[in-house]
């Protein structure tokens, strides 16, 4: 699973650079269009630098920022620790920020 999760995010890395590099133009449409697709890009560069433990840490929830950017985070089960977060571009779904709360 963290292999394929691995991959998938390498993907989705590699596309971004491809499509910045050879577009310099706004696109008609976006990348990470909806809260769905904001959570599983999430959770694909979340995996391999969390592990399993991020399944704890659910439902996930996101929310659009400014209409640009997708936030998504974790869930606190407990007072205790932190969750994960990650910005996600909606435009180009370029990763841009990836944190854990302590």
């Amino acid at each position: 699973m963290v292999k394929k999760n691995a991959l998938f995010l390498g993907l989705i890395f590699s596309f971004s650079v491809c499509f910045a590099q050879n577009h310099n133009h706004q696109s008609k449409f976006d990348y990470v269009p909806d809260v769905i697709t904001a959570m599983k890009i999430a959770e694909a560069v979340w995996l391999p630098i969390y592990g399993q433990e991020i399944y704890t840490q659910m439902p996930f929830k996101a929310k659009l920022i400014e209409g640009k950017i997708w936030q998504v985070e974790g869930t606190l089960k407990d007072a205790l620790g932190g969750v994960p977060v990650a910005q996600i571009r909606k435009s180009d779904g370029k990763i841009i920020l990836v944190t854990h709360g302590k």
